[in-house]
């Protein structure tokens, strides 16, 4: 694997995505979106994770994160909410999604009955002030690219919010200028 897309030092910030298999539509409810916003909050408390940008998008998110071990903690992240969706599934008796998840499921993945999240989560590393502007903008835009809404603040699942004065906020992100 090229090194590129590794997590080499918890001294730096990684922008990260996150996909539901095949890209299936899963976070289309507060209910959904708020299994992930708890995990990540969750982590952040108890792990150590430093939270400076996210956009949970229906079918992906990305997030700017640092941590001490932020591989363990996107693994343990993915795998809780893996658990949490699919449970949600099941009571919302969302069939046609549950054997979606079921029929992609990586043949390799032998212990479980269902594969919520693509394998991996592409970090890239954010060395310069420079490159985290860049993948702010990227990441709060990405609802208005993707024709969801006009402008960013306008996405709920979204730390764009916090760039607006008096604007209620789904959860407040870390400074990413203070140092850690």
């Amino acid at each position: 694997m090229r090194s590129r897309y590794r997590i080499n030092t918890s001294q730096l910030a990684h922008f990260v995505t996150s996909t539901i298999v095949e890209w299936l539509p899963t976070f289309t409810s507060n209910a959904y979106c708020d299994i992930v916003v708890q995990s990540l909050l969750h982590c952040r408390e108890h792990k150590g994770l430093k939270i400076y940008a996210w956009v949970l998008l229906p079918n992906h998110f990305h997030a700017i994160l640092a941590g001490p071990d932020l591989s363990r903690t996107l693994a343990d992240l993915k795998k809780f909410t893996a658990r949490e969706i699919l449970a949600q599934l099941e009571i919302e008796r969302r069939e046609w999604l549950l054997n979606q998840l079921r029929y992609f499921r990586a043949k390799h993945k032998t212990t479980s009955e269902h594969q919520v999240w693509q394998e991996g989560v592409h970090p890239q590393s954010i060395p310069t002030d420079a490159i985290m502007l860049q993948k702010l903008e990227y990441l709060h835009n990405n609802p208005v690219k993707l024709g969801f809404v006009a402008a960013p603040e306008h996405w709920r699942y979204s730390s764009a919010h916090e760039w607006l004065k008096g604007a209620e906020a789904v959860f407040r992100c870390d400074d990413w200028r203070q140092p850690t």
